[in-house]
């Protein structure tokens, strides 16, 4: 017999249990799970046609979402689990960088309540469905989130939206409004599906970057968040293939259950405009039916063409408007190999790179233009395909206009082609001899990084051609400099957290969490120093790493990373780490070079040539790290890149590569020097905390006379507080080191609080000088760590720099 807040239900066909009908998903109106299937139900005809086909992530809340005091925890899941997933719920799989994922999708009533059955309270798709095959299509929609910064009302993000109305009209694209129930507007319009999503993509951030210039004191185009205080942000990157929106009629995960509610544009000029919440949005459907019908409607009637290159290109101008060719006519395939370098002062200087290939022009703008240093690279920003006429174009572009500004050929001639990839391009250029190249074959690898986030994001590498000895030579090295003694950088610290405080993706970027020591690399007139997070010198220790002084060219750096050693499976292993650690004496250091190599993983960069750039954001000094250290494939230094993806798949992937976790780092936030900062948060797949030893216990049986357990505390406000006993996780080796260490810190009395008398009972106590790590389960009632185990010791940290963690 089914529980009093249990139902079995047919829905569609499709028989479904749906349960805790009775439990409350928000507290702050009382809205219980059974209200969110009646909403689901309601809209679902009005819901479907917007999400059919299109694969959806969901962001759950088991749980309800809570109380502002006490928020509920939220899960963001894309994969589908098959053991509770039904097998009536179509599915599409994706492939991934990190691998493939399942989807469902939301095509019929019975899967929406099912996924409201799971407590999936906001449906994210994005701008493309998948065919009959599975297959992912062009998007049939462009999207533009128009979301309020500090000091902004949604009135703003209407008024913004009537501009931006404006312009796609021009272009031929009906907007439809939607208030997304969280903060701002989207806007959608209908695409033919004849467009990629990078095209669009560029349109997108076009329209927003002439929203921007029309309309400085409203409008912003960059995500930093520091530029976006009293400014609406015309988010266009919600058109990128790997992104997804809140799908319209989706409740939302807020402390009330509000809607992503289509709107009309009347309603848009009320001083009373507002969020509307689900009851709300029921009534609108039951008596107005569904405002977004047209955008459905224009994507079915769309007629499907095979993709023009030039698309992109011609929305974007105006043939009335500009002098730059405007072809009407689809590009025809050749195999010309002509290229084409246009200095463009535009609003911002930069230098327009662009190779023939199947009848366009592919293009990339050079901010710092093309490199004559192999050893220093430059952006390039990969943009939208030219017509090969303007490979000829010289002049004025009128103000106003896309790319507003005055154009002169730099350099012209034709290539030789070596490599045409998605993600790389390497070419000898034959220019001309009086041209901005000088008149000598130069070649050049374009590479795609995807810096920041930003798939149009690219690399400009300068290589050797043959015959030219001049970059073949090796570099001289400098004459080391003085030994170096500056007080030593201190580097940021994280904060520990989860993914429950990543509220806007979008703003993070995601890397892998090395298990390592953390080290601030200097390299100064040629030489090296490394140094802890105490400040120690450790350059000694590792002299493996000393090749970063070749690999930093003629630059002087400080960058900041972790020192990690590897198993045999390629994985860090900080058991092995150890055994390098504290290690001076020469002939102890080669022995233990050569069993546990160390390699250096490079994540930020701190100062270039005498100038800091620790003002800087995120995302420019990730940036610049990719232009001032380039290592090969095998070198010992290395530059992870940041991930690719969302946090669920950032997690993922650090699981399978058996890594601690991952590092969340906000695209805006600047380099806080020796500060703990929640602009950076460390997500570990365990838990772990690091420890004072301040006194130890005896043995039992085969330890009978050795160490038995560590006595453990953490500092706070009245000095060493107690928090447990380790007694497992050691090896006969690190017993050995730890019994040599504490027997020359042996003191009389205890340096700890609250130990209880059945702990201290034969205990050794210590001066606490020595910080170690232990993995545990949790902490229990009273401050104390369950299920502790033993990781090893860290000499790079101080007992005042402990603190607790979790």
């Amino acid at each position: 017999m089914a529980a009093p807040d249990t139902e079995v239900v047919d829905i569609d066909g499709h028989r479904l249990k749906l349960t805790n009908l009775d439990k409350v998903m928000y507290p702050a109106t009382g809205t219980t799970k059974a209200d969110i299937f009646g909403y689901y139900s309601a809209v679902a005809d009005a819901m479907i046609p917007h999400v059919r086909d299109r694969i959806a992530t969901r962001k759950r809340w088991v749980h309800g979402v809570g109380t502002p005091d006490d928020p509920g925890q939220v899960f963001f899941q894309k994969d589908l689990d098959d053991r509770s997933t039904p097998d009536w719920v179509r599915e599409a799989t994706i492939q991934h960088s990190s691998g493939p994922k399942t989807y469902p999708l939301v095509n019929d009533r019975a899967t929406l309540i099912w996924l409201a059955q799971i407590a999936s309270l906001e449906i994210h798709v994005p701008q493309w469905r998948v065919d009959r095959d599975g297959e992912r299509t062009n998007p049939d929609r462009l999207v533009l989130d128009l979301d309020p910064g500090e000091g902004v009302t949604l009135a703003d993000c209407a008024e913004v939206a009537r501009l931006a109305r404006v312009i796609l009209t021009d272009m031929g694209l009906e907007p439809f409004p939607v208030t997304s129930g969280s903060k701002g507007i989207h806007l959608y319009a209908a695409l033919d599906g004849s467009q990629t999503s990078d095209q669009v993509s560029a349109v997108a951030h076009e329209l927003a970057r002439v929203l921007e210039s029309d309309h400085p004191d409203l409008v912003v185009s960059d995500m930093k968040k520091s530029l976006r205080a009293g400014k609406v942000l015309v988010d266009w990157s919600q058109n990128n293939g790997s992104k997804t929106t809140i799908a319209p009629y989706s409740l939302r995960g807020r402390f009330e259950p509000t809607v992503a509610a289509p709107r009309t544009w009347r309603e848009l000029a009320s001083k009373d405009l507002r969020h509307l919440d689900y009851q709300e949005v029921m009534q609108r459907v039951k008596r107005r039916g569904d405002l977004l019908a047209d955008l459905d409607a224009a994507h079915s009637g769309a007629r499907a063409t095979e993709p023009d290159r030039l698309s992109t290109y011609r929305s974007m101008r105006d043939a009335a408007k500009t002098p730059e060719p405007v072809p009407e006519n689809r590009p025809e395939a050749r195999e010309g190999r002509s290229f084409v370098i246009q200095e463009h002062h535009a609003r911002r200087l930069h230098w327009d790179f662009r190779l023939e290939n199947d009848g366009v022009l592919v293009s990339w703008a050079l901010p710092k233009g093309t490199p004559t240093d192999p050893k220093q690279n430059h952006l390039a920003v990969h943009t939208e395909d030219h017509p090969l006429e303007y490979g000829g174009f010289a002049g004025d572009i009128p103000h106003g206009e896309y790319g507003a500004g005055h154009v002169d050929i730099w350099d012209h001639g034709d290539y030789e082609l070596e490599k045409w990839r998605d993600d790389e391009v390497i070419a000898t250029l034959h220019g001309q001899p009086d041209g901005g190249l000088g008149g000598v074959p130069q070649k050049f690898a374009l590479i795609r990084t995807k810096q920041g986030g930003d798939e149009k994001n690219w690399l400009i590498h300068r290589m050797k051609v043959d015959g030219e000895e001049e970059l073949a030579a090796p570099r001289t090295p400098r004459e080391p400099g003085p030994p170096i003694t500056d007080t030593p950088v201190s580097p940021m610290l994280a904060t520990l957290g989860s993914a429950a405080d990543i509220s806007d993706e979008d703003e993070w970027a995601f890397e892998m969490k090395w298990d390592g020591i953390r080290a601030v690399a200097e390299v100064r007139d040629g030489r090296l120093r490394l140094t802890t997070r105490n400040g120690n010198d450790v350059t000694v220790t590792y002299p493996d790493l000393a090749g970063l002084v070749d690999l930093a060219g003629d630059h002087d750096l400080v960058l900041d990373g972790e020192i990690v050693t590897l198993n045999a499976q390629g994985r860090p292993d900080f058991g092995l780490l150890q055994t390098r650690m504290g290690l001076t004496r020469p002939a102890d250091v080669q022995s233990a070079l050569k069993r546990a190599p160390a390699h250096y993983m490079v994540f930020d960069v701190l100062e270039v040539d005498g100038t800091k750039h620790t003002r800087d954001p995120y995302d420019e000094r990730r940036s610049l790290l990719s232009e001032v250290l380039r290592p090969g494939r095998g070198d010992v230094v290395q530059v992870p890149p940041a991930f690719d993806g969302d946090l669920a798949h950032a997690v993922a992937s650090s699981k399978e590569l058996g890594l601690e976790g991952v590092m969340a780092k906000r695209r805006d936030s600047t380099y806080a020097t020796g500060r703990r900062s929640r602009s950076w948060i460390k997500i570990k797949h365990h838990l772990t905390q690091e420890v004072v030893i301040a006194g130890w216990t005896p043995g039992n049986g085969r330890r009978a006379n050795t160490i038995g357990a560590l006595l453990l505390g953490i500092p706070d406000g009245d000095g060493l507080q107690y928090v447990g006993k380790v007694g497992t996780g050691f090896s006969d080796r690190a017993l050995d080191d730890l019994s040599a260490k504490l027997g020359k810190l042996e003191r009389k009395t205890r340096t700890m609080e609250g130990v209880p008398s059945a702990d201290a009972r034969g205990a050794h106590w210590v001066r606490p000088d020595l910080v170690g790590e232990v993995e545990f389960a949790e902490w229990t009632g009273p401050g104390r760590l369950r299920q502790p185990s033993w990781r090893g010791l860290r000499p790079d940290k101080r007992p005042d720099q402990v603190v607790r963690e979790s």
